[in-house]
């Protein structure tokens, strides 16, 4: 089944109305008291697009999709992008013993970034790929990994590399003040101060499909792949301040590794030693950085998060350039 956040639904219909933000919730709360609260708001977002005469889930010339608008549950999709990080190939043994192999990339277009999962033969074209190609990707499918839409590609898709004729314009990002963020915000970059570092933490993941494995006794079970060996991914927490505010920042894996200077391995070296994490905590204070990333809305806690998806240290000349020529 295809699903689309809610978030998704509102600017998608004030992108096609006159309505405003504000005015689209209004209809919304009408909507679940008019149905006496028999549908989420997902639901009720529906339906006022739809009265409204506004399609979700159109698609762009010849079934090709701009990245924003893949969805969960999508299949057949057909995207082209460019690759923005690549990540190790990883080799495992299935349930039945059988080899094999998944990797993957982070691909963007001018609308947004997604993560691109390859396996089997897919994986094999890893060694061929560098920052920069454009890629054009056939017969994918989308799935949801711990909040985040991915779009993965088996054997019986198609990766082709440089496709003649197909450019991909860079995602502009918008640089904000921590103030100025809000829920909708997929694509903006911060720059401010690290002020306090949380530890690490570590959980376990399944080697396959990077999911978040559950412990059941002395075993570790994934929901696609039943009982596993699991890997150990790590997320760090730190709180940023540019001065107008301060925000809680999110670097999951690769973005940790980005933050910190430290490879894989020397990241979960921490994971044995503790300790030796608390000094460099302490080093990270007072460092200023550049954050590429999106907001989060952390409904538990009712604050918005910032999910870091690239890490840079702050270059003084072009903060001034910057500044200047705003």
């Amino acid at each position: 089944m295809i699903k689309m956040p809610l978030s998704d639904i509102i600017i998608k219909v004030k992108e096609k109305s006159d309505l405003s933000e504000e005015e689209i919730n209004k209809r919304i709360d009408e909507k679940l008291d008019q149905l006496s609260g028999l549908i989420s708001r997902e639901g009720a977002a529906h339906i006022i697009a739809n009265e409204l005469g506004i399609n979700l889930f159109e698609q762009g010339v010849s079934g090709k999709l701009q990245i924003k608008n893949i969805l969960e549950g999508m299949r057949d999709v057909e995207v082209v992008g460019k690759v923005q990080q690549i990540f190790n190939l990883t080799e495992f043994q299935r349930k039945d013993g059988t080899p094999g192999k998944v990797a993957s990339l982070v691909v963007g277009d001018e609308t947004a970034s997604m993560r691109l999962v390859l396996w089997g033969s897919q994986a094999d074209l890893l060694p061929k790929l560098k920052q920069g190609d454009v890629i054009k990707i056939l017969g994918a499918y989308v799935k949801n990994n711990q909040g985040r839409k991915e779009v993965h590609l088996g054997d019986r898709g198609k990766l082709v590399i440089n496709p003649e004729g197909i450019t991909v314009e860079d995602r502009k990002i918008e640089r904000k003040n921590i103030h100025d963020l809000n829920e909708q915000d997929s694509a903006a970059e911060i720059a401010g101060t690290i002020v306090q570092v949380f530890d690490l933490r570590f959980f376990e993941v399944c080697p396959q499909c990077k999911k978040r494995a559950k412990q059941d006794g002395n075993s570790f079970i994934c929901s696609e792949h039943n009982v596993i060996n699991p890997i150990h991914s790590y997320v760090l927490t730190t709180f940023l301040d540019d001065g107008t505010d301060n925000i809680r920042a999110i670097f999951f894996g690769n973005q940790t590794e980005q933050l910190l200077k430290k490879s894989k391995e020397e990241v979960l070296q921490f994971r044995e030693d503790p300790q030796k994490f608390s000094i460099l905590k302490n080093d990270l204070l007072g460092n200023q950085v550049k954050v590429n990333g999106r907001v989060n809305k952390n409904d538990m806690f009712n604050r918005l998060e910032f999910i870091a998806n690239k890490v840079e240290e702050i270059n003084p000349q072009e903060e001034i350039q910057r500044i200047q020529n705003s």
